[in-house]
């Protein structure tokens, strides 16, 4: 612990009472002075007794009943039109360890952050990813056993997660979950319905392992009889007495045999963790010893027309080869994602004999099934949005069509599934990059966000340095795109995916301005980061405990040294920044009433050469006067004197940051 921090923390351990006090009377709508690390080592005691002084007996005790829903303070809407000037959180819940200890971070965190985006809360596969869901579990890792041991009646994951959404409401504020077009590529969900994902075979019998020998479209009705026939010989793992047919099994008329009957046949009760990965990997070595498995994701174009590279391979704990893949003809950001396999939205022209999707047969089953199951879990938990992953991906090599139909994206029919089934106020934020036309994406990525009714997008800011002239370009862009577009781009500060070592010179200057500007731009969305607040400059590359985005991943193998990490995650001992952006913080509070959502008049705006900006607020009708004027320095230092601003007085400064009152 640095010096700093820990002069914040013994000023904490002797004012504690005071600054819990100013939160619980209401005055602020943060703790002030409470470093996130310190938060998370609050006991159920102490959360819960801040909660009923602060909530009082009555919502307190609703939120922590499972079986009760508190109603979201956005669920007025219509639309998720709100979501275009929300002030974003992203938390990887395997950072602070469970899903109650989200409570307590947000203890930290004031009205202005309004959003708090989850990343995966599912049962996660291949190397622990929260990205490659293995099933529709929740991870069972998120368990919180303190919060259980007081409070017994959450003996679940499931009720924690319920009552941890429940009490994010009853403070205030909106809470998303990921959703992921696209699972492990051995997953339950792969196993027990081969039909809505692509399957290829490598020529095991054939003596050729490293080659594809079929991709057709009719591969998964080979993995279908193989997959029956391993269930015949060991019989149903729940003891069901399999007096149904194999296309009965299959089939996906959920009246036939429902979504959870199946998995429970496959692969046991959904609490037997153990069991039902043992079964699991008996049936993937099953089909893998035929030479079946399923086509990995891929990612940019040109999307298809993929095969195995012989000499890119990895063995696995149980002494099973995996074959790389590589593009037959890449591109400039074509990827491919070996552990992961997307659903089969489209089916094939000519049985995929030329990698060709045929866009106007989309396979429905498989865009029933990931709508149904997404709006179970909102339904289940309350979730206000999801962020669409990968959302930037459009496959038609022509671009966006002219007409866009019911089957053009599904992350947009997830969206408008949950709307139209009484959520209406259900909002999309979508994981693209604005990136130029043709580059993760088939044409312009602006006009696929509008085509998918998104109603806001994380950019890439986060990935540019502060000042430079890319920066200051995409943030103008960005800010007409507001203006012009239906889709609001997000002022994003850090990402989880971005706090990672490669990535460090993006933080190491201009951050205040980075937060400054995403809160005080009041009409703009703003995404930041769990931990930002005291992340560490890293002028020298830090240790993999440091930076969240190596917990997206569970990887323990000291083979793998820059993922690698032993332990939990270490917080960040940037003392300044940490203060600075408290006293950000503070002065919001005392004047969020006046500017909260107003529009914004820029009197210096961002440009490719500009070294500061400064606005105001728009006169609106029936609202106040601008009572402010905020000046921001990519630099970190603002002249002594704005020729545009004469007279006023300066009530706030921080390093470069500035505001005055008219």
């Amino acid at each position: 612990m640095s010096d700093s921090i820990a002069n914040l923390q013994a000023d904490w351990n002797r004012q504690y009472r005071q600054y819990a006090d100013m939160y619980q009377s209401g005055q602020l709508s943060f703790i002030s002075n409470l470093l996130p690390q310190t938060a998370v080592q609050f006991t159920v005691y102490q959360t819960l007794e801040i909660l009923h002084k602060r909530l009082g007996n009555d919502v307190l005790r609703k939120a922590l009943n499972p079986a009760e829903t508190v109603e979201s303070p956005v669920s007025q809407y219509a639309d998720g039109s709100w979501l275009k000037r929300s002030n974003m959180v992203g938390v990887n819940v395997r950072t602070i360890g469970s899903f109650w200890n989200l409570i307590n971070y947000t203890l930290t965190l004031p009205a202005s952050h309004d959003s708090i985006h989850l990343l995966p809360i599912w049962e996660p596969g291949v190397v622990g990813s929260l990205y490659g869901m293995v099933s529709w579990q929740i991870n069972p890792e998120f368990f919180d056993v303190s919060l259980a041991s007081f409070v017994p009646a959450l003996d679940s994951v499931e009720k924690q997660l319920k009552v941890v959404t429940n009490l994010i409401h009853a403070l205030g504020r909106t809470i998303g979950m990921d959703v992921i077009p696209h699972t492990d590529r051995f997953s339950e969900m792969v196993l027990s319905c081969p039909s809505l994902f692509e399957w290829v075979q490598r020529g095991v019998k054939q003596g050729k392992p490293a080659e594809l020998v079929d991709h057709s479209s009719y591969v998964y009705r080979y993995v279908e009889e193989a997959i029956w026939q391993f269930l015949k010989f060991h019989g149903a793992a729940d003891n069901t007495q399999l007096t149904f047919t194999k296309d009965t099994f299959f089939s996906t008329d959920v009246t036939l045999l429902s979504d959870d009957q199946r998995s429970r046949i496959l692969f046991g009760y959904p609490n037997d963790h153990g069991g039902r990965l043992n079964r699991r990997l008996a049936l993937i070595r099953h089909l893998v010893a035929q030479g079946f498995e399923t086509l990995p994701m891929t990612m940019a174009p040109p999307y298809r027309g993929i095969h195995i590279d012989p000499n890119d391979f990895v063995l696995d704990d149980f002494g099973q080869t995996w074959y790389q893949y590589a593009f037959d003809k890449p591109e400039a950001m074509s990827r491919v994602f070996g552990p992961l396999a997307r659903y089969r939205f489209y089916e094939s022209k000519d049985t995929n004999q030329h990698w060709e999707l045929d866009f106007d047969r989309p396979n429905l089953p498989a865009w029933s099934y990931i709508c149904r199951k997404v709006a179970d879990c909102q339904r289940m938990y309350n979730f206000d949005f999801m962020r669409g992953d990968m959302a930037h991906v459009q496959m038609r090599p022509g671009g966006v069509p002219a007409e866009i139909d019911d089957y053009y994206d599904p992350l947009r029919a997830i969206k408008k599934y949950v709307q139209a089934n009484g959520v209406p106020h259900y909002a999309f934020f979508a994981e693209t990059f604005l990136a130029p036309p043709d580059t993760m994406g088939y044409g312009n990525e602006a006009d696929h966000l509008e085509a998918i009714e998104a109603d806001s997008t994380l950019g890439d800011l986060q990935s540019l340095v502060v000042g430079s002239k890319e920066f200051n370009r995409q943030f103008a862009d960005y800010y007409t795109y507001l203006k012009t577009r239906r889709f609001a781009p997000n002022f994003t500060v850090m990402t989880a995916d971005k706090d990672d070592p490669r990535f460090d010179e993006f933080y190491q200057a201009g951050n205040l301005f980075r937060y400054f500007t995403a809160l005080f731009l009041t009409d703009m969305p703003s995404y930041v980061g769990l931990g930002f607040e005291v992340r560490n400059r890293h002028e020298h590359r830090g240790a993999n405990e440091e930076y969240t985005k190596l917990y997206v991943f569970r990887i323990e193998d000291d083979r793998q040294p820059d993922k690698v990490t032993h332990g939990q995650f270490e917080w960040g001992q940037n003392a300044d920044q940490f203060v600075s952006i408290l006293r950000m913080r503070q002065f919001a509070e005392r004047i969020w009433l006046d500017i909260a959502g107003r529009q914004t008049t820029w009197i210096i705006p961002p440009g490719d050469t500009k070294k500061y900006i400064v606005w105001t607020q728009t006169n609106q009708p029936g609202i106040d006067s601008p009572t402010y004027v905020f000046a921001a320095s990519t630099t970190g230092k603002l002249p002594k004197k704005i020729a545009a601003i004469t007279g006023e007085e300066v009530v706030f400064e921080e390093d470069g940051c500035r505001v005055y009152k008219i």
